[in-house]
């Protein structure tokens, strides 16, 4: 990671090439967050307190791991020290886990996956090194000493408490290399179980009830490795977009600082500077908001024209010392003309490839302009210990801490791109959403299918400042029920114009349709008539959503291409879920249902020509959707989870399902089809998972189509280039196969309009005017048509009924706009042209 220390602000704590630690928790604030050189398992279970590391909830394996510091692989001796106190009596265990490793080599795989060889004081008297105990001295307080030294061909270790030791011989060398950790109550699972017979010997669990006190930990010797460049904070990471405004701001920067839990007595504070001729300026400080910790800026007429770094600085503020600056640092781009803009898409991230390390590093190869992350930030289980449901500030803190995660793996990626990140079910703690409109969950509600949120209020409404703060301003932000805020909006970046929508938070529930057994959101009866399923009234996007989504498909200013992100497409595409792939008919949290509001949305959608770029279904797919036919409105395409975990399949050949007309190169259970909803789509290329998944988490992740998206908007030719690549691949030296059958795929903007022309209007010869936006209006309903932009000043405008209408041709945001009225359809094209002049 880059280094997020301005070395002229700060006066390290030790030098640069030392390989000692010493904890800092003396000098430290009361505060949840125990330091940037440390991770605590879980974070809110841990804090420091005058002075001293506590442990503050009982409970199996609550853990503090060293970031800076790690055993390396070569030779060499070490020693650790730490003093131990109880806080809270009962049974327990409190010492070190040293030698903490994963299948996947990487510091912070091993935070949360790895395993070790324990040291530990026991509550009932004794002192067990690597299973092997003796009686320990009485008291409530010790000074824990593990020392290892090279003896022949392995090590021997010894674990002392005042007078009395226990030592073990002929411990491999390589087994002493890792993490190391403090650990309270780790005796009763001694982390994730270990493969070697030696790492699970031992007495039987005790309790977990005893909580204590750490202080003083120190770490020494030349089997000790340092890199300082692997603190987490207290600048965690930054998300940013830059957008064209509507009004007088001209482009807007927005950006989120993300930080720790700090104390009331640590500084309050952000602030945010950035170059200006080679000299920093400052965008003003920010407090730091107390539940979601974030500090956000908005920065009107923003120079998008050049490359502008910056950096968000901290004065972190001691006990006993003096106050360090600390200054997390970033580029806010130049925004890309004259190319095609490259949006990487993101959706789905269990822990099991955490940090992420396969798609960070090709990610970074691609060098997207754009990252779009669609939902599922994580989930519930990441980083392990479980879900803090109430009172909300502690399971904002559980969330933060999983929230973490995400940033530690992608915030080298986020800090010098545009970011936008969309909350789905998972982010705030629900298997699926039906939002209802903010609905609060009934208490009775045993499932997320009777419609509502689960959580509470306060905890949503910290996700949503955490993901989508610094995202363009708001089309509406009038509160939902509860005061839950909206996040749907757009941004308008590299000539593409982005709708961002919230596509459950206005949903119905399955509650108001299901008669059958079992989940109310699977009917799993092929025979099932779901025409009675689309009941009047139900709600997809909701009227407000819609009304911004056609508002939205008009406004053309500075783009020459439009594209929808969504949390999950609109059809019911995976019909097998799950690790036995059961078969599901139809999925009623997909955006296949309701029917009427699914084709609300596709029409809106295809009235702005809008590709919908998405994630959610854990399988990758590219779809032409259908309103009343096949292939009349626009586009989708389904990213592959970061880390899938549910798996999902499309295997219609299989089942004998009805298909037709088949795209080339003729792919399996590609075509034309009905979804179990009845919806009309065309399948051009899906990523099923392996029936068979290797061992490894990795290999099985892979097998399991895990990736990620990458379109490339040509604005200058008006295509969108559609890349789905697989987990496992160097970007450097692609191959074919490392995509998903039938990528790469190119649409053309008129693709997104598939609707037969039935009509057509005279046509136009506009000069003038380069690349004239065209707006079609019925003036029998006064309803709009179309609107598009065209690379032409040669207009062949299509349309679907008779009858006369308005033509509205413009460059919008520059008063260039001329009307024709009263043009009549006709069934066949008419060669003489209309000619529109502009001064």
């Amino acid at each position: 990671m880059r280094p997020s220390i301005i070395t002229a602000l700060i006066l390290f704590s030790s030098s640069a090439f030392a390989a000692d630690f010493q904890s800092n928790w003396s000098n430290m604030h009361d505060r949840v967050w125990i330091g940037e050189d440390c991770w605590a398992n879980p974070m809110e279970d841990w804090a420091v307190r005058a002075g001293k590391l506590l442990c503050t909830r009982g409970g199996p394996n609550r853990n503090v791991h060293v970031l800076t510091h790690q055993l390396g692989r070569g030779d060499g001796d070490f020693t650790l020290s730490v003093s131990v106190k109880v806080n809270k009596t009962g049974q327990g265990s409190a010492g070190f886990r040293i030698g903490i490793q994963d299948e996947i080599d990487d510091y912070r795989a091993r935070l949360f996956k790895g395993s070790g060889i324990n040291a530990f004081i026991t509550t009932n008297g004794k002192l067990i090194l690597n299973g092997k105990a003796v009686d320990a001295p009485k008291g409530n307080g010790f000074n824990l000493k593990l020392s290892a030294k090279r003896e022949g061909k392995g090590y021997t270790l010894t674990l002392s408490a005042g007078t009395t030791t226990v030592s073990m011989p002929n411990i491999k060398p390589e087994r002493l290399y890792g993490n190391i950790a403090l650990i309270n109550n780790g005796h009763a699972t001694g982390g994730r179980r270990p493969k070697k017979k030696q790492d699970v010997k031992g007495p039987k669990p005790l309790g977990t009830s005893a909580l204590f006190l750490f202080s003083n930990l120190s770490i020494s010797g030349n089997k000790v490795v340092e890199n300082q460049k692997q603190t987490f904070g207290p600048v965690l990471w930054t998300m940013h977009t830059l957008s064209d405004s509507r009004g007088d701001d001209g482009h807007v920067l927005k950006l989120t600082a993300q930080m720790p839990p700090i104390g009331k007595q640590d500084t309050q504070s952000v602030d945010l500077e950035y170059q200006v001729d080679g000299k920093w300026k400052s965008a003003g400080s920010k407090t730091i908001e107390s539940l979601s910790r974030t500090a956000s800026w908005r920065i009107a007429k923003w120079d998008n024209t050049n490359a502008t770094p910056y950096r968000v600085v901290y004065n972190h503020v001691y006990r006993h010392s003096q106050p360090k600056k600390y200054a997390y640092e970033g580029t806010i781009r130049k925004e890309p003309t004259g190319r095609p803009l490259i949006v990487a898409g993101f959706t789905g991230n269990t822990d099991s490839g955490f940090p992420n390390n396969e798609v960070t590093r090709n990610v970074a190869i691609h060098n997207p302009d754009v990252l779009f992350f669609s939902g599922d930030q994580l989930y519930e289980g990441v980083g392990g210990f479980g879900v803090i449901r109430e009172p909300y500030d502690m399971s904002t803190l559980n969330y933060l801490r999983k929230w973490y995660m995400f940033g530690w793996a992608f915030g080298d990626l986020m800090r010098d791109r545009p970011s936008i990140c969309l909350p789905d079910d998972h982010d705030v703690y629900q298997g699926n959403i039906w939002g209802e409109g903010g609905m609060k969950m009934p208490k009775n509600g045993s499932t997320s299918s009777t419609g509502g949120y689960r959580q509470p209020w306060q905890m949503v409404n910290a996700v949503h400042r955490t993901q989508c703060d610094h995202h363009p301003d708001f089309y509406d932000t009038t509160p939902l029920q509860q005061g839950i805020t909206p996040f749907y909006g757009d941004m308008v970046y590299g000539r593409v114009s982005f709708a961002m929508i919230a596509d459950r938070q206005f949903k119905s529930a399955p509650g108001h349709v299901s008669d059958w057994k079992g989940r109310p959101d699977h009917c799993k009866d092929p025979k099932y008539d779901v025409k009675k399923l689309d009941k009047p009234g139900l709600k997809l996007l909701g009227d407000r959503q819609l009304k911004f989504l056609n508002a939205w498909a008009q406004d053309w200013r500075g783009a020459d291409l439009k594209c929808v992100l969504s949390q999950t497409i609109f059809c019911n595409l995976a019909n097998y879920h799950g690790g036995g792939q059961q078969f599901v008919f139809a999925d009623l949290d997909s955006n296949g249902w309701p029917q009427t509001g699914r084709n609300k949305a596709v029409d809106a959608m295809r009235r702005g020509f809008a590709l919908n770029y998405a994630g959610d279904q854990h399988l990758p797919s590219i779809v032409h959707h259908g309103v009343d036919t096949w292939n009349d409105a626009g586009w989708s395409f389904c990213v592959p989870s970061i880390a899938a975990g549910y798996p999902r399949s499309w295997r219609p050949d299989a089942e004998g399902r009805p298909v037709q007309n088949r795209p080339k190169p003729g792919l399996p259970n590609t075509g034309e089809y009905r979804d179990a909803f009845g919806n009309s789509i065309t399948v051009h290329a899906i990523g099923n998972p392996a029936k068979k998944n290797r061992p490894g988490r990795i290999n099985t992740l892979h097998d399991k189509s895990s990736g990620y998206g990458i379109v490339r908007f040509d604005t200058a030719k008006q295509n969108m280039t559609m890349e789905c690549w697989k987990l496992q691949f160097d970007a450097k030296n692609p191959k074919a196969a490392d995509q998903f059958p039938g990528w790469p795929k190119t649409i053309h903007i008129t693709d997104n309009y598939g609707r037969k022309a039935e009509f057509f209007l005279p046509q136009v010869t506009v000069s003038g005017l380069d690349n004239p936006v065209v707006q079609i209006i019925n003036e029998s309903d006064n309803t709009v048509v179309y609107t598009r932009r065209f690379k032409s000043n040669r207009l062949n405008l299509k349309t679907f009924k008779p009858g006369k209408y308005t033509l509205r041709i413009s460059e919008p945001g520059k008063d260039k706009e001329k009307k024709l009225t009263g043009l009549k359809a006709s069934r066949i094209e008419i060669d003489k042209s209309i000619p529109v002049k502009f001064n």
